[in-house]
């Protein structure tokens, strides 16, 4: 989610607003992440109420009136607090409202998970890779045949008692079709993660593990690059022949040894 001009400030004062709302439970952080999700796929899916609480010609009193008039009593009120002043903000596209409240409903999951954000991305990069790599359950998840019900409940299945609560809400949010597929969706909430506690993400592949005090050296050498620390996914990658690739964002740092020969091949040839 992209977020530009007026729609980025308000978004940045709505996650300050609800970081506050929510900061001493994380109880009061899962219930809204749960109403906050709901709510954004009310807004997708009826335009002309998305169009009028964004119309900027509209009194805010009236915008904040109605949306207590339709999900007051229905949704958490802490989720509640946070939609009447998401209206009161100006949006560059009324579509970012949608997005925006759906993006705070991520950031109240990650919160949701208290003091375990760091076991959060860990497990969010796990069902990442098994949806990646299992076709079965890839192809299960996204079936337009099953019901979104039917989904969640393979996903309770299958993560229940085993993952965070957080990691099992954000899971079925994947399913929702916001994102271009679940797999994509699960990579968006691990950035969400590693933002809420002040971190970026790296995607490591090697050809074998890395012992503690190798990833130890690369997180402190990242943060020494990159100004804030870096949580590290270690994905080990037997088409990694020596060395070690890391990305984070748009920048790729390919030390691998595969990389390196045809660094080499490429000088010769020229």
């Amino acid at each position: 989610m992209d977020f530009r001009g007026a729609s980025a400030d308000a978004v940045a004062a709505l996650t300050e607003e609800l970081k506050t709302a929510v900061s001493a439970s994380p109880e009061a952080a899962a219930k809204a992440a749960d109403s906050l999700f709901e709510v954004s796929q009310t807004f997708r899916a009826e335009a002309a109420l998305r169009r009028y609480v964004t119309d900027a010609s509209v009194p805010k009193e009236a915008k904040t009136g109605l949306v207590g008039e339709l999900f007051g009593g229905k949704v958490d009120a802490t989720a509640l607090g946070v939609l009447e002043s998401a209206v009161k903000h100006r949006w560059t596209r009324a579509g970012d409202l949608s997005d925006a409240v759906e993006r705070l409903s991520e950031i109240a999951a990650v919160r949701s998970a208290g003091g375990e954000a760091t076991r959060l991305a860990d497990e969010l990069f796990a069902v990442q890779r098994a949806v990646q790599e299992t076709p079965e359950l890839r192809d299960a998840l996204s079936d337009p045949a099953r019901t979104t019900e039917d989904k969640a409940a393979l996903v309770d299945t299958l993560l229940g008692g085993k993952a965070l609560p957080a990691t099992v809400t954000l899971t079925k949010q994947a399913l929702a079709g916001t994102y271009r597929t679940a797999s994509a969706a699960l990579g968006e909430y691990q950035k969400v993660a590693a933002s809420v506690a002040g971190e970026g993400t790296a995607v490591v592949r090697v050809a074998a593990p890395l012992s503690e005090a190798e990833t130890t050296r690369l997180a402190t050498a990242l943060a020494r690059k990159y100004g804030r620390e870096i949580h590290l996914n270690v994905v080990v990658d037997p088409a990694v022949v020596g060395g070690i690739k890391v990305s984070i964002g748009d920048d790729v740092i390919d030390g691998t040894v595969s990389s390196r020969l045809e660094g080499a091949q490429r000088a010769l040839a020229g």
